[in-house]
């Protein structure tokens, strides 16, 4: 072997090693470079391959005979075992990372290396991870940390099925922090316990106890983030950008809405019961400035395969549990930035700042809700989230 192949295969290693293929260190070759760059695979035409780059670009590049060709499996952290494939065994819809010959300068450029995951493994794989998650998997708003004794404490659930865990971390536990301004799972970063603060949102995997108020976590992922609920000021289709009028703090903020952004449209059904768990009453009125839940019209009743309440996965009192309430939330019809309408209420999860965020995660038809502010903004702190099952479909 020469010294370029060996020291190629070492940075190949150490790049991969970073974390499992496609699922973590993929996202940080996106901030690489443009030697390399990382995608979905969008059309094959003969040699020439279409990817659309994790950052939104659409890139062209052809794969000569030359180009190695390689596919790993999810999780897999080396090429030690990758499969070498032919330029007929890439479709749509995989994953790529695509390294650049640099001693050629046509355009479109030519590949030196391509190494892909399945779409089906990317999925079967997500679908792993969202399972491990809700099997194993707590979420909630910091209340204390003891860096020390290796203790965080959060508030999960809101309303009447709020409840206090303490996490434990011990050194095997895997512990990372969104990225500043970042609303990527794939790109946080391993960050000590010292870094998480109070109000910071968390989600953490491990082993519950059996009462529930504690957990062993494996892995922890938490980052500083802000709750924003009120009424759509305006709306600029151009710039993929809103302002909306903080209930809380009576100031205008204006709210960025990236490809990454969750946005979802509560049914009015859905958002009544919401409510109702949240308050423990019926809704009857709006708080001031907020109109009617009839103000419009969103899809009738709750989506297909919402969990029944006072089934086995609720409380006592019929009130949901965090994890339905999470899938309920996950289950409402998806909008776009299109479906938006000045003056409706909105509430969202966003990237720290004062005047100007990222939003994480974004729900309209929520002006039952909104009768509860506090209470539904950590019933969506809880929810918000990703996790490595997101990661995935990145």
């Amino acid at each position: 072997m020469t010294r370029n192949e060996q020291q190629g295969r070492w940075r190949i290693r150490k790049a991969l090693t970073c974390s499992a293929f496609l699922l973590g260190c993929l996202s940080l070759a996106a901030q690489a470079p443009t030697s390399r760059f990382v995608g979905t695979l969008t059309a094959v035409n003969g040699d020439t391959l279409t990817v659309k780059t994790d950052s939104g670009d659409v890139r062209m590049v052809q794969v000569p005979s030359t180009a190695v060709l390689k596919r790993v499996e999810p999780g897999q952290k080396d090429l030690s075992t990758a499969a070498t494939i032919a330029l007929s065994d890439l479709a749509t819809g995989d994953r790529v990372l695509v390294r650049l010959d640099a001693s050629e300068t046509t355009e479109p450029p030519q590949a030196s290396q391509i190494i892909t995951i399945k779409q089906a493994d990317v999925a079967l794989k997500q679908q792993q991870e969202r399972e491990a998650w809700q099997k194993s998997g707590i979420g909630g708003l910091v209340k204390s940390v003891d860096a020390s004794a290796g203790a965080i404490v959060v508030t999960s659930g809101a309303g009447a099925t709020a409840k206090t865990i303490t996490i434990r971390v011990n050194k095997a536990a895997l512990l990372k922090r969104y990225a500043p301004a970042s609303v990527r799972f794939d790109l946080a970063q391993p960050a000590p316990i010292d870094a998480i603060q109070p109000g910071d949102q968390l989600r953490a995997r491990g082993t519950k106890s059996a009462d529930g108020a504690s957990l062993e976590a494996a892995e922890v992922v938490s980052g500083s983030f802000r709750n924003i609920s009120g009424l759509i000021a305006s709306l600029d289709p151009q710039g993929s950008t809103f302002v909306v009028k903080d209930l809380l703090t009576k100031k205008q903020i204006t709210v960025h809405i990236t490809p990454d952004a969750q946005m979802h449209r509560l049914p009015e059904a859905m958002a009544q019961t919401l409510a109702v768990h949240l308050k423990g009453t019926t809704p009857s009125g709006s708080p001031a400035g907020v109109p009617p839940a009839n103000a419009h019209t969103p899809p009738p009743g709750a989506p297909a395969g919402t969990p029944p309440l006072g089934g086995p996965n609720h409380s006592p009192n019929g009130a949901t549990n965090g994890s339905d309430t999470q899938q309920m939330l996950s289950r409402a019809p998806v909008v776009q930035f299109a479906d938006l309408k000045k003056g409706e209420a909105v509430m969202v999860v966003a990237t720290a700042g004062a005047t100007d965020v990222t939003a994480i995660t974004l729900l309209a038809g929520v002006e039952p809700l909104l009768q509860a502010p506090e209470a539904s903004s950590n019933l969506l702190s809880n929810w918000s989230m990703g996790t490595g099952g997101e990661a995935a479909a990145q």
